[in-house]
């Protein structure tokens, strides 16, 4: 399986997001062996992947996916995603709408607590909303351990839909998905970034 192609670009006020391509595994190496990124970014308590695994990961995720690199300054620091919702709670709770999920990382250190991950969510959900058709867009699985994840989705207008209390094993506690509908997405839109596609 390869990675499922896109023509798509997002262009914001600081950031850039650009396709995913094949060329990109070494930074996906880089960033999902960095056991403090990993941190933030897993469930549980992974503290590498291999390059095998992160081929698989992504290569999957991309099939129904539009999957992005974020550029700053035409350097790449991160990467994230657009994909149709894939947990059954969501789609059980909403069995009748059109259910996005967004999904990012920020895997250069020197650009955490910038906002950029706030401006990465504006302007994929302005995508899901206004290119895509999206009817609910979440971020999903949150945890409790990541503050600066829930804030960056809440500054960008959404709101927590539900808390998931976890097994104990687990490292949080709680997890929670945040969600933002079409309805509440159109009323704050004129303060969103417009967005650039090619």
């Amino acid at each position: 399986m390869k990675l499922r192609k896109h023509k798509i670009v997002l262009r914001g006020e600081r950031v850039v997001l650009r396709p995913l391509t094949e060329a990109d595994w070494g930074l996906l190496l880089r960033w999902n062996s960095d056991p403090e990124v990993l941190y933030f970014a897993e469930g549980d308590d992974v503290n590498s992947y291999t390059l095998d695994q992160i081929q698989s990961i992504y290569r999957s995720v991309s099939q129904t996916a539009f999957c992005f690199i974020i550029e700053v300054k035409g350097a790449p620091v991160g990467e994230c995603w657009l994909q149709h919702m894939n947990l059954e709670r969501v789609l059980q709770k909403y069995p009748k709408s059109d259910c996005r999920r967004i999904d990012l990382l920020i895997g250069e250190k020197e650009f955490w607590g910038q906002g950029l991950g706030t401006e990465v969510i504006q302007l994929l959900t302005a995508f899901a909303f206004d290119e895509q058709g999206a009817e609910l867009v979440f971020g999903c699985d949150v945890a409790d351990y990541n503050p600066a994840s829930r804030k960056a989705f809440q500054k960008a207008g959404f709101t927590v839909d539900a808390e998931i209390e976890q097994p104990v094993v687990m490292k949080a506690r709680y997890c929670y998905d945040l969600v933002l509908t079409q309805a509440e997405y159109t009323a704050l839109a004129t303060g969103l970034p417009n967005i650039c596609c090619r």
